[in-house]
């Protein structure tokens, strides 16, 4: 057996020994376990939004073409990385295996657990899908997976159900780099703001402005415009085509009075929205990509070409504390949590 690596670089086969994410394929063989792994029995998968909504468009909605892509995908290399997109997802499910280099673990055989990494570095054998919820980028499966010793987890809360903690999990770290990033007075812009990662930022950013800040939020249609005044999750909203940057900026600086915002995040699924997130902030301001739909060559390139001088943050799904931040987000909103459970549990 080859000497295990704690970041999982002995289960890459191409090229061999390279990093688990970065790999074209990685070894999902689940009869081996590592003494630094564990091994989880599936129950389903969150699918990345943007890997899900570019899977969708190729199959023209056809659910059984959608499942077929995504076996495809995981029987080729391994793991559940959208080759066109570059993301994962994460997974909930139970301990199966515990390896034996592994102590003082929190968890034991038998616990349901959310992986809080992504599944384009994660080994997946699929099975069998079981049923796939295509509004809400969910596949229930038959399946295994490894978490290696890096892998970071969150045991299910006893107070929601697993399907809410899932799609709140899902975009942990959007909310919570949101608490981070956002100050006392700040203006906020968010782009996607009537999405699942949107309404929590869009909330984390209302608790963090404070009385003398604004948080605006663009959003799709109408009915999403009203839903984020009516639950106060904005101070004001628009309904704007997020891939039209001019047409963007005009109407989010109209909206803060004429001013550029300190911060913009941007957390929508589609790509062809970078200016739209730099244009409307200031200099020395910050732009927040969580979405895993940027370009970040063209944004890099577009803020040059602007004259913008920005500070521009990746969005890594991992930061201190992201799961017990979201978690208690659904906590303490009450609106927040009923239409979570509405659209997602």
């Amino acid at each position: 057996m080859k000497k295990p690596c704690k970041y999982g670089t002995h289960r890459a086969i191409d090229p061999l020994g390279g990093m688990p994410q970065a790999a074209q394929k990685i070894d999902n063989d689940m009869s081996v376990l590592y003494p630094n792994e564990i091994l989880i029995d599936v129950i389903s998968l969150n699918i990345d939004s943007a890997s899900f909504a570019q899977i969708k468009a190729e199959a023209a909605g056809d659910e059984e073409k959608i499942k077929a892509k995504i076996i495809e995908i995981v029987s080729e290399r391994g793991k559940m990385q959208n080759p066109v997109t570059g993301s994962g997802g994460m997974l909930i499910g139970r301990v199966a295996k515990i390896g034996s280099d592994l102590k003082n673990l929190d968890v034991k055989i038998g616990d349901k657990i959310a992986t809080l990494v992504s599944l384009s570095l994660t080994p997946l054998r699929i099975d069998e899908i079981k049923a796939l919820h295509a509004g809400i980028d969910r596949v229930d499966v038959k399946a295994q997976a490894i978490l290696f010793e890096s892998g970071l987890y969150a045991k299910l809360p006893e107070d929601m159900s697993e399907a809410l903690a899932l799609a709140a999990l899902d975009v942990a770290g959007a909310p919570a780099q949101t608490a981070k990033l956002v100050r006392l007075g700040d203006s906020v812009l968010i782009l996607g703001a009537a999405g699942k990662s949107g309404m929590l930022c869009c909330y984390e950013a209302m608790k963090r402005v404070g009385p003398t800040g604004k948080v605006v939020g663009i959003c799709m249609d109408e009915n999403d415009r009203k839903k984020l005044l009516e639950n106060k999750f904005c101070h004001k909203a628009i309904v704007c085509d997020a891939t039209k940057p001019t047409e963007v900026l005009q109407k989010t600086l109209a909206a803060n009075d004429g001013a550029e915002y300190d911060i913009s995040i941007n957390v929508v699924n589609v790509p062809n929205v970078e200016m739209s997130c730099i244009l409307p902030v200031r200099d020395g301001g910050i732009v927040y990509f969580f979405s895993m739909a940027t370009s970040f060559t063209k944004a890099a390139l577009g803020a040059e070409g602007a004259g913008k001088d920005v500070n521009m943050i990746i969005g890594n799904g991992y930061t201190k504390g992201h799961a017990e931040i979201t978690l208690a987000e659904l906590r303490e909103s009450v609106e927040l949590r009923k239409i979570f459970e509405r659209a997602y549990a």
